[in-house]
């Protein structure tokens, strides 16, 4: 038999989520402003890129609670801290994070939302958990690379963007400035890696 929304726990699980992907826009976009100030620019847009991602989640999960609008939900948690200026402790800290939302928390709330008989809203915990898992593995791969200060520089030659202009670079290494724009090599991102084509831009 289905649960009274109002007093169900996936409400309280919506607005937990809700909470939780807030702040987790708001750590990464404070993570981007740390990026920034170290010219880490590529690091910087990928950040904004989860955290605007971050704010669409929050909006799903928050019109799941349309129904109780105007009302206050009130809700237990905890949320991480994560305050430093070392970037790839900051990706660290960001995987760590997805992968928990990813398994267990929103497979786990999916689970409640089916049981108490609220199937549009297990699917969105069980899909943005998918999306989670996908973040963790993103943040890190940027980690790696950058830990093994591999973020610009390759064993092969392969292709770079500069994500300000778009000139594609060929080599080992992307070039400590733009020919084009003139703007540094924070700006650079691996062609495989970058947005609207990547690799296939080279392919044809």
């Amino acid at each position: 038999m289905p649960v009274d929304f109002k007093n169900s726990e996936t409400l309280k699980n919506l607005m937990r989520a809700f909470a939780g992907e807030s702040q987790a826009r708001n750590r990464y976009t404070f993570a981007a402003s740390t990026c920034k100030q170290q010219k880490l620019h590529v690091v910087e847009a990928i950040f904004q890129f989860t955290a605007n991602q971050e704010k669409e989640h929050a909006e799903i999960f928050y019109h799941h609670m349309k129904e109780l609008s105007g009302n206050t939900v009130q809700i237990d948690g905890g949320y991480p801290v994560d305050i430093t200026n070392d970037v790839v402790q900051l990706l660290r800290y960001a995987q760590h994070n997805e992968y928990e939302e990813h398994d267990p928390v929103y497979k786990t709330f999916g689970d409640v939302a089916k049981e108490e008989g609220f199937p549009k809203v297990a699917a969105s915990f069980h899909k943005i958990a998918e999306i989670e898992q996908t973040h963790g593995n993103r943040f890190g791969v940027i980690a790696d690379l950058l830990s093994n200060n591999q973020l610009f520089v390759s064993d092969v030659s392969c292709g770079w963007m500069c994500l300000n202009c778009g000139y594609i670079f060929e080599g080992t290494q992307a070039p400590k400035a733009c020919p084009v724009c003139d703007h540094d090599q924070g700006f650079f991102i691996r062609l495989e890696m970058a947005p609207y084509g990547g690799s296939i831009l080279q392919k044809r």
